[in-house]
């Protein structure tokens, strides 16, 4: 287009140098560097305006990648941190189960220390009441009736030996064929009247 110009340009001088229009010809020439010269301004122009786009489409292209990689890390990181919040949510339920077993465990042990108190008590109060009760009950049924009892026999067997005055006699009764009437008459029969 720049040639096509010029040599319009170069026409028109020979023209007007054979018309001997010296005045003319300057005019024109003139148009023509005027002319050329803004032609220039603008290529110019352009150019800048070209490298200005260049140079934004290349910044537009890196902060493009920069956020795409951003965008990347971020969803890589979601989803650490969801895989994490997974992990802690089922060792939170394992936890919770696990002291819920406590607790249950704990309560069972109260109770079970509780019963134990309760046994316990029951044991200090029968080694300082019934069982001295119970020996002196067990003493005083010895002098009266002379006989020594033996413990480690079945329930339903009374085994033992009466101490007479001059015989020890063996006990051994079947509580389970006799009557409970019989069973003591049988042994009050041990008992001497004589006192």
């Amino acid at each position: 287009m720049l040639q096509d110009v010029m040599d319009t340009g170069e026409s028109m001088v020979k023209i007007l140098k054979s018309s001997k229009a010296d005045d003319e010809l300057r005019k024109v020439r003139e148009k023509q560097q005027s002319f050329f010269e803004r032609h220039m301004d603008t290529m110019k122009t352009i150019t800048l305006v070209l490298n200005g786009v260049v140079q934004c489409e290349d910044e537009a292209s890196q902060k493009l990648l920069d956020m795409e990689r951003q965008k990347s890390q971020a969803e890589w990181e979601l989803d650490s941190l969801e895989q994490e919040l997974q992990q802690c949510t089922a060792r939170s339920q394992n936890m919770d189960s696990e002291l819920q077993f406590l607790q249950r465990k704990l309560e069972s042990l109260r109770v079970s220390e509780q019963e134990l108190q309760t046994l316990q008590q029951e044991v200090d109060d029968d080694t300082t009441e019934v069982i001295p009760s119970a020996i002196y009950v067990a003493q005083l049924y010895y002098k009266v009736t002379k006989i020594k009892w033996e413990y480690d026999t079945e329930p339903h067997i009374l085994r033992g030996v009466h101490y007479g005055a001059d015989l020890a006699t063996p006990i051994n009764i079947d509580t389970s064929v006799l009557s409970r009437c019989s069973v003591s008459d049988e042994l009050w029969n041990f008992v001497s009247t004589e006192w």
